[in-house]
């Protein structure tokens, strides 16, 4: 519905009956000061207990903690009454079992620390899993800033970027205005700034860069209330340039730039491949670029890539009411670099290597950095990690590498990679990226661009279809003559797509399209509610399907008919399983 909040039907269900729901799902942990914290939805509206007599109801959650690192963790804060069931190195197990009256009125909410005072990091390595289309082996190494205050970020000079088109007039303009201040307010007064608004035109705060003072800061904060109005079309390019030439002069301090558009330009692949000639392959300390989207109308892989090649960091928020925290949270991490210049050596002796991503970024204080990839050859151990600190003085470290096999590689990575490589085939092209993206969604369960959600209605005791390559089916055939359907919906594709040149040139707000998600219920709410009264056990499974190059959002009358054909089936009274990234 907007992005964080699903919905799902499920009809004709009569007094007594028992539902059960699987949901699968991964999300981030959130990270500050050294402290992981994860909050889990488990607050339920008061009108889901039954009225009248009180029925006692038993609540479960069983949580294990396994931290990835060698080094002790301790629960810091926890919202529900745990009791601990295991604790070794690096792992932890708790339980809550309760029986209520009524279901829970209060999120699950968990937090622990990895405590050290230095920074500290590791490697783990995994073998690939079974039928995994890639056989090369898989690794992941890691950094966390510490608690060393000693440890100083690098001097800034920041370039805020801020789309002012006809499409953020109003809410998204304003929510990215409070953000673009409250980030202001975080510079330190040895830091510099400038602004620069644009939409077809481009406006300047100030013609040189201007030290963070509090009366400066007042005089931003004057200009962008007064003179500046949401209209026009949209130009990233002018600005971007504009930025970089104010900066090119830059010594002694980290230069950054932070970009915030919701809109979509024809010249995205120009302005990644200008950057990426722009910037040194190494060497001095270079340019840095973070990226911010709001809305769906943005390109989100454009925006990632660039802030990828300019070894920034990206974010985005799907409603106006998130644009502001949001964007403090990412220019907190893109902003408090304590080591930058970061390589890996003896990496480049492996018979094969795969580095997602492949610039690798800065450690900040405010984030842990993570890099993955696959490799093949014997990796090193110790692994030597360098980099460059605040006061340009050089910083080595050796990690670790461990042999793990109970990490869930494919879930802790899986999201990152694809989003990774999704946005290197959109910058390439590469038909070739966009199988193994393709390929990598259907074996970890994470949406991509390249395939499509499917709904497969199987009978209580029958196997789970084996996985579909669409490519297959839309070679020479028809799909409707391949597909029973009278047992699979075709859901759609559950991404944001590659940007709406259309709706940014039309100006249309962020917010007012039509969510894919929503459609996909009511076309499946539809399609279960002409079902015949009669209940049988079925069960429901969701798979994707891998789309082929020439099917694009067409897909429509192919749905419908799907809808059509499952007017006869006699029931859906089903399990469903949910795979849902965020």
């Amino acid at each position: 519905m907007r992005g964080s909040v699903y919905t799902f039907k499920i009809p004709q269900v009569e007094g007594g009956a028992t539902v059960s729901i699987k949901v699968i799902w991964s999300q981030k942990l959130l990270y500050h000061e050294g402290q992981f914290s994860l909050n889990v939805p488990f607050s339920f509206p008061a009108f889901v207990n039954p009225v009248g007599k009180k029925i006692s109801k038993r609540e479960k959650i069983l949580l294990n903690v396994s931290s990835g690192v060698g080094k002790e963790i301790l629960c810091k804060s926890t919202s529900h009454a745990l009791k601990e069931l295991r604790r070794e190195v690096g792992k932890m197990g708790f339980l809550y079992d309760a029986e209520v009256l009524t279901w829970s009125s209060a999120d699950f909410s968990f937090s622990y620390n990895v405590y050290s005072k230095d920074l500290f990091g590791g490697v783990l390595l995994q073998s690939p899993l079974l039928r995994d289309i890639d056989d090369r082996q898989m690794f992941c190494f890691y950094l966390f800033p510490g608690n060393n205050q000693s440890m100083k970020a690098f001097r800034k000079e920041v370039i805020f970027i801020i789309d002012i088109s006809g499409s953020m007039k109003g809410g998204p303009f304003e929510s990215a205005k409070n953000g673009l201040l409250s980030s202001l307010q975080k510079l330190n007064p040895e830091d510099s700034f400038n602004i620069i608004a644009f939409k077809m035109d481009t406006y300047l705060f100030s013609s040189v860069m201007e030290q963070a003072t509090e009366e400066a800061i007042i005089e931003a904060t004057r200009w962008l209330n007064d003179k500046l109005t949401a209209d026009g079309g949209t130009n990233i390019l002018g600005p971007l340039k504009q930025a970089i030439k104010l900066l090119a002069e830059t010594t002694n301090s980290i230069p950054v730039i932070f970009l915030i558009t919701d809109g979509a330009v024809e010249d995205e692949r120009d302005i990644c491949n200008f950057v990426k000639g722009y910037l040194p392959s190494g060497g001095s300390i270079s340019l840095r670029i973070s990226t911010f989207g709001i809305g769906t109308y943005c390109n989100h892989h454009f925006l990632r890539m660039l802030a990828q090649i300019g070894r920034g960091h990206f974010d985005t928020a799907y409603d106006a009411d998130s644009v502001d925290f949001r964007m403090q949270k990412l220019f907190t991490t893109a902003s408090s670099i304590i080591l930058a210049d970061i390589t890996v050596d003896a990496l480049e002796h492996l018979d094969s290597l795969e580095l997602l991503p492949f610039c690798i970024p800065d450690l900040s204080r405010g984030s842990p950095l993570i890099v993955s990839g696959r490799y093949s050859g014997n990796f090193p151990d110790p692994v030597k990690i360098s980099g460059t600190l605040a006061d340009m003085r050089k910083f080595t470290i050796d990690l670790k590498a461990q042999k793990t096999k109970d990490l869930p590689f494919d879930r802790v990575v899986g999201r990152r990679q694809i989003d990774l490589l999704t946005a290197n085939a959109w910058l390439s092209g590469s038909k070739e990226l966009e199988q193994k993206v393709a390929k990598m969604s259907i074996q970890t369960g994470f949406p991509s661009e390249y395939t499509l959600m499917v709904l497969h209605q199987t009978l209580q005791d029958e196997k789970a279809p084996e996985t579909i390559l669409i490519q297959d089916v839309f070679n020479k055939i028809n799909p409707l003559k391949k597909m029973d359907l009278q047992k699979t919906i075709m859901l759609g594709n559950l991404c944001v797509g590659f940007g709406n040149l259309t709706a940014t040139a039309e100006n249309i707000p962020p917010g007012t399209e039509e969510t894919k998600s929503s459609e996909a219920t009511e076309m499946l709410f539809k399609a279960a509610s002409n079902c015949c009264g009669r209940v049988v056990d079925r069960c429901c499974c969701m798979c994707f399907i891998q789309t082929c190059s020439y099917m694009n959002n067409q897909c429509a009358i192919v749905l419908s008919q799907i809808c059509a054909a499952l007017a006869c089936v006699e029931c859906i009274n089903c399990c469903i399983e949910l795979c849902e990234c965020g």
